[in-house]
């Protein structure tokens, strides 16, 4: 398994493999790019069928770690960490203390937080080994934002919303039709927003009880997991996995908006281009998912500079999401290329220091 060629290496800095027996600890670690500042980025714990299926993981997440935070306008660099193994099955303190001392190998270049298959409760067992974790509470309440889901739900919310304004022409919700993929705890914090905005919604998820909760909870209809693609919706929201968005889905989409949570959603970059030709406006991932990286940045710079943790500064820095997804569709009209090259000129422009877009 050759990274240098791996057709998702991106010349990225560092990528190890970090195993434990004495835990069952298999993991990598990527990281994308420091030039802002240390790489943030969560650990993913997942039943990758393969270790090739791990690293394709880790190498495109760490990636969209380092346009996320640029784009987002935080002085920080990207990386990822996942854990091959189902999280339901062997996931140990020890093994979280073991993930730790993988970590702490990296002296503070690389910073870890929670992702899918991880917690609040697993970030404690890292810290055991660790002082580069974030997204932990403090029992005193500060220094500490704790689970950031919730905040990431509300700048997915915050930039669907500039999207369904630009696109549909709404300066609200009610009535919109919007589907949502995966009912994580993202997913389903941002049901919560929508359906209090008045929306429509129609859910799919792997979890039979959650989507029986959105259903009483929020009037859902329930729909098959494949079935999500052919829904009769205003705005698709992904809130799952990636890659979701391909050559077999593209014709079956009927939104005139994509939106959602999920990291890395186009399965490859010419996908954002077809979303253009059928005037689709896709809020490009990783500028309205930023809420999560936004809250664990202000607990990461309390905890360095000693300061309380402030709320509001969050609040104030989600909510210029929406201000981004305008920059983003306006660049991306002016230039005449998709929202998706737009997105990754603007942040390219911060990171490498680039002065205009590649070539449409």
């Amino acid at each position: 398994m050759s990274v240098f060629s791996h057709k998702e290496f991106d010349q990225h800095e560092q990528v190890s493999f970090f195993q434990c027996p004495q835990t069952g600890l298999r993991a990598i670690i990527a990281v994308h790019n420091t030039h802002l500042g240390p790489a943030l980025g969560g650990c993913r714990m997942w039943a990758y069928e393969n270790d090739e299926q791990a690293l394709n993981d880790v190498l495109r997440l760490s990636r969209g770690m380092t346009y996320k935070s640029a784009i987002t306008g935080l002085p920080l660099g990207g990386g990822k960490s996942v854990i091959i193994g189902d999280s339901r099955k062997i996931k140990t303190p020890e093994l979280m203390k073991a993930m730790g001392r993988a970590v702490d190998t990296f002296a503070g270049r690389y910073i870890i937080a929670e992702d899918v298959g991880t917690t609040v409760e697993d970030m404690k067992n890292i810290h055991a080994s660790t002082e580069h974790v974030v997204g932990i509470p403090m029992e005193d309440g500060t220094h500490g934002g704790g689970d950031p889901s919730p905040t990431t739900a509300l700048g997915v919310y915050t930039g669907l919303k500039a999207a369904a304004r630009l696109r549909l022409g709404k300066d609200n919700l009610q009535g919109v039709k919007v589907a949502v993929q995966g009912l994580g705890n993202v997913g389903y914090n941002l049901c919560k927003l929508l359906a209090a905005d008045g929306a429509v919604l129609s859910v799919t998820d792997v979890q039979v009880e959650k989507l029986d909760m959105a259903k009483k909870e929020f009037g859902a209809a329930v729909v098959g997991l494949n079935e999500i693609y052919d829904v009769d919706a205003d705005i698709f929201a992904p809130c799952a996995l990636g890659a979701i968005i391909n050559d077999e889905t593209l014709p079956r989409l009927k939104a005139k908006v994509v939106a959602g949570a999920s990291n890395n959603q186009l399965a490859e970059a010419r996908h954002g281009d077809v979303l253009r030709g059928m005037n689709v406006l896709y809020a490009p991932d990783y500028v309205i998912n930023a809420g999560g990286i936004i809250t664990v940045y202000y607990e990461f710079l309390a905890r360095k500079t000693g300061a309380a943790y402030d709320r509001q500064q969050v609040l104030d820095h989600v909510a210029k999401i929406a201000d981004t997804v305008e920059l983003v569709t306006k660049r991306a009209q002016q230039e005449n290329i998709s929202t998706a090259k737009a997105a990754d000129c603007i942040a390219e422009q911060r990171f490498k220091g680039q002065k205009a877009c590649k070539a449409a």
